[in-house]
């Protein structure tokens, strides 16, 4: 399987109602989920990808406007992979607790497949909690960071 086949089976689950797609060939399998759109008055947890992120609704309680604007977010992991929060071993973290962030900001990188895959900020905020340890191994859809919105 090679890139092209992989962006092919994403571009036809996204112009899809698919909400699923699992495809395998010569023993390598791909299997591809597609996240419900969130709907704009809930408050949002944001899944970061290398591509521009998506959207997840967290559920069907919606606070009220005023809870919203302090409401709390989550940066969900694209895939599943290796998590690494520095460049390299040597160098700082990319971010930490308590520091403000900026809409793209590179949060992480997750290593799946020796591809590493950048994790960005989808909007303004403080960054609340990290919730994962470099060199873990992280599921798609499990809670990388929190943040409190700006």
């Amino acid at each position: 399987m090679n890139q092209e086949q992989i962006k092919t089976l994403i571009d036809a689950l996204a112009g899809s109602d698919l909400s699923e797609l699992e495809f395998s060939e010569n023993g390598c399998t791909l299997r591809l989920v597609k996240k419900p759109a969130a709907d704009a008055t809930a408050p949002r947890r944001t899944a970061a990808a290398a591509r521009p992120s998506r959207l997840a609704s967290p559920g069907a309680n919606t606070p009220p406007p005023a809870a919203a604007a302090s409401a709390s977010a989550e940066c969900l992991a694209p895939l599943y992979g290796v998590v690494h929060l520095q460049p390299t071993p040597d160098q700082p973290p990319f971010v930490q607790a308590g520091q403000s962030i900026k809409a793209g900001q590179t949060l992480c990188v997750i290593e799946a497949m020796k591809v590493f895959n950048e994790v960005r900020a989808e909007r303004d905020g403080t960054l609340q909690a990290v919730l994962v340890r470099s060199g873990q191994e992280v599921e798609a859809g499990q809670a990388l960071f929190r943040f409190v919105d700006a």
